[in-house]
């Protein structure tokens, strides 16, 4: 059979004015979807910076629709969602993410961390500790380390927090010798008397001028009847971190009685007053004083500082004209002067009647001053 050659001729400029027409519907189509995506995209940011996050997230919701692989627009609808505290539907965009093979390493990553602390916020740590040990090796090592710390902390896992905090001083984020420490002294706080010894002098090892263990340690040795010793530790800490005292006047004095050292503990802590007049201080030497002198101290801190814990303490001890009013009068100055002798932590402000290593509220380390709040 010949091949008629006319109908190549009709066939070529069919097949061109084809496809031209199909070009031009898949062009017209892409400006359309091109148009909507940035519009919803924009929408959603505009609801955002009004604080709007139910619109916020239903604009990137159909932002994503239209280009499903946006990776930009996954990862602001999953922060979106953990910010509401909806974690499930978070993992699930993350996730999702993590499943494409398109995602270059640093997005990878970056999903990987982010799917990270929505198990974080939700409260799932052991998936939360999962996926950041995934983050090793990436930019984000040291965010994932300091997360993993925190983990450790919350679960009381005292020997994994001590090696988080070991790699992240390794790595240059700064010193944990302090951290440490206090790792050091709770895994001592459920031990034996003997480990809890070994454990404490390498926390004074690591953290030599950091109170706690020393304090500890000090406690242990007038357990096991070394008052003296104890007595000298206390009075060591004293001199090499002055800032420490208040903290340790009160178990210094007791320690000094037990062993007939109250001169030097009295000399001690009043050379310490001078420099730096503290409430708990003062206590420490009215209890070392003669009491026809004690009640004295009282008189001179008010003279020093407008304190009304100082003169509550004062009247509590006077005669007064009308004798009959005193029980009222005192127990109302007792009652005002509560809130001024608990402790307050710096950095979220949680008050509490005794001294924290750890604040309660806001689980910061060493975040009380050792000064009452009348005195900050």
């Amino acid at each position: 059979m010949d091949f008629d050659v006319s109908w190549l001729l009709w066939g070529l400029p069919i097949a061109f004015v084809l496809g031209w027409v199909a070009s031009r519907l898949d062009l017209r189509q892409l400006r359309i979807e091109n148009r909507q995506a940035p519009k919803a995209y924009f929408r959603g940011l505009n609801f955002l910076l009004n604080e709007q996050q139910d619109q916020a997230i239903d604009a990137f919701i159909e932002a994503v629709r239209n280009d499903p692989d946006t990776s930009e627009l996954h990862f602001a609808l999953g922060n979106l969602f953990r910010r509401r505290g909806e974690y499930e539907r978070a993992v699930r965009v993350h996730e999702h993410l993590l499943s494409r093979g398109d995602l270059s390493r640093a997005e990878r990553h970056r999903a990987q961390h982010a799917l990270a602390l929505d198990f974080l916020k939700a409260g799932l740590l052991d998936r939360a500790e999962e996926a950041l040990r995934k983050l090793e090796g990436s930019a984000y090592e040291g965010q994932a380390l300091l997360a993993l710390l925190s983990i450790y902390e919350r679960s009381r896992d005292w020997p994994q927090a001590a090696e988080i905090a070991r790699r992240l001083e390794e790595s240059g984020q700064g010193s944990f010798a302090a951290r440490r420490a206090h790792y050091l002294c709770e895994q001592a706080s459920i031990s034996d008397d003997g480990a809890a010894q070994k454990l404490l002098r390498e926390a004074t090892e690591i953290a030599p001028s950091a109170a706690r263990p020393v304090m500890e340690l000090a406690a242990l040795r007038r357990k096991s009847g070394d008052a003296a010793g104890a007595f000298t530790m206390l009075a060591d800490l004293a001199q090499a971190a002055p800032a420490s005292t208040p903290l340790l006047a009160r178990p210094l004095a007791q320690y000094a009685s037990a062993c007939g050292m109250e001169a030097r503990a009295l000399t001690l802590l009043k050379h310490s007053y001078e420099q730096m007049p503290s409430l708990d201080v003062l206590e420490a030497i009215v209890a070392l004083e003669p009491e026809s002198s004690s009640r004295d101290w009282y008189a001179r801190h008010l003279e020093r500082e407008p304190s009304l814990v100082a003169a509550s303490k004062w009247l509590a001890g006077e005669k007064l004209e009308n004798e009959q009013y005193h029980p009222r009068v005192q127990r109302a100055l007792d009652h005002a002067v509560k809130p001024l002798v608990r402790y307050r932590c710096a950095a979220c402000g949680f008050e509490a009647k005794q001294h924290f290593w750890q604040c309660p509220g806001c689980h910061t380390w060493d975040s009380y001053p050792a000064r009452r709040v009348e005195e900050l």
